[in-house]
């Protein structure tokens, strides 16, 4: 994920004229009126920082050349407003007289490495909303890994009435600066899921969440670059066949069926992992895909996607992204569809309408994936 700082205007009054057809969003604390959206897509902040001399807005992708209007009263609050913004969730915090502090009227998220502000552009659909459905569940785990020297941290949902037969496990990976609260929080996969059993729309599954993140003490000193993180990826694979796969299949009422999915950078981690060991999984899912260490003659040089075309089982292949992501993102999807039409690998593809690289692209992702596997 990149950073972007937003241009702002500021002026300095004591009153500021906001719409009055403005919704509160979802990400704001209970109680709180801000951060708000209006009907055209501004948002609109309130925050009391007395002392401060200057409060910018910043913020992640989504949030690019956005024009802002700063004012503080003289109660000490700052009030922003942002030109329209883009239907989705992004992330955003304040910088304060130089020091980045987060919107204190909003639910913290865990992103860009820390727990982070941040602010949902309502696009008026409802498949990831709680609805009077039956409820899973998502339960904290934990496995002591050889490989990496220590504990690892994971969360599984299960589903309603989970119990009573063997189910199939999906393995589901976050992106990076993020950890397994993003697909409980940000990504609200027990609603998603939940709605689709109701709706018997998808084969109910156990889901595991594992942790991005795979290195022992020694590698976790490496520079935190492309190879570190090729690297980690790779113990990832180590964990997830040798212990993860082995732990979840002993614990939990499971079948044979496995896939597994992330988004970007979990995306290369489930491709890796499912293109070394196809006749593990019976799905693939990469959501804004992205490819580490590639060049232009070897693009899939730490990526052996070759695994797929050989195999006997041939692993069903889902590709998302949103329609507005970066054209890094973009080419990696473009790729990964070339090299599969070229050797004429069946797969499926979803582009996201007006969605950047965020996480109402990976909610609509999930929504189709989880329809297509298990069948």
């Amino acid at each position: 994920m990149r950073n972007f700082i937003i241009t702002s205007i500021v002026t300095l009054s004591s009153v500021m004229v906001f719409s009055q057809k403005e919704e509160t969003s979802v990400t704001a604390q209970k109680g709180k009126e801000f951060p708000k959206i209006t009907p055209e897509g501004k948002a609109q902040f309130k925050v009391y920082f007395p002392e401060a001399k200057s409060v910018t807005l910043e913020g992640g992708d989504g949030m690019q050349n956005l024009k802002t209007t700063v004012n503080k009263d003289k109660d000490g609050f700052w009030r922003i407003s942002a030109s329209p913004m883009e239907i989705g969730f992004h992330y955003y915090w304040f910088n304060v007289d130089g020091k980045r502090t987060n919107d204190p009227n909003t639910e913290l998220y865990f992103g860009y490495g820390q727990p982070t502000s941040a602010i949902e552009v309502d696009s008026r659909e409802d498949f990831f909303f709680e609805k009077k459905v039956k409820h899973g569940k998502i339960v904290d785990d934990s496995l002591n890994s050889i490989i990496t020297h220590g504990k690892r941290n994971f969360k599984v949902y299960l589903p309603p009435g989970y119990g009573t037969e063997r189910l199939p496990v999906l393995y589901l990976y976050h992106g990076t600066g993020e950890d397994i609260t993003g697909w409980e929080k940000q990504g609200y996969i027990r609603n998603i899921l939940d709605n689709l059993f109701a709706e018997k729309k998808a084969k109910e599954m156990i889901v595991v969440m594992d942790y991005g993140v795979a290195l022992n003490p020694e590698e976790e000193k490496m520079p935190d670059n492309y190879p570190r993180t090729v690297l980690s990826a790779q113990n990832l694979d180590r964990i997830v066949v040798q212990e993860l796969i082995p732990y979840i299949e002993k614990k939990y009422k499971t079948t044979s069926k496995r896939a597994i999915a992330g988004l970007s950078r979990g995306s290369y981690q489930a491709m890796l992992i499912g293109s070394r060991h196809p006749e593990l999984f019976s799905a693939i899912g990469s959501f804004s895909p992205v490819i580490y260490e590639g060049t232009k003659i070897e693009p899939f040089k730490e990526l052996p996607i070759g695994n797929l075309l050989k195999s006997r089982q041939k692993p069903f292949f889902f590709i998302g992204i949103g329609e507005k992501e970066d054209h890094r993102f973009l080419e990696f999807n473009e790729a990964i569809v070339t090299y599969f039409k070229q050797n004429k690998y069946p797969y499926s593809q979803y582009k996201s309408p007006q969605t950047y690289h965020e996480w109402l692209t990976w909610r609509r992702c999930l929504y189709r994936f989880a329809q297509k596997i298990f069948k």
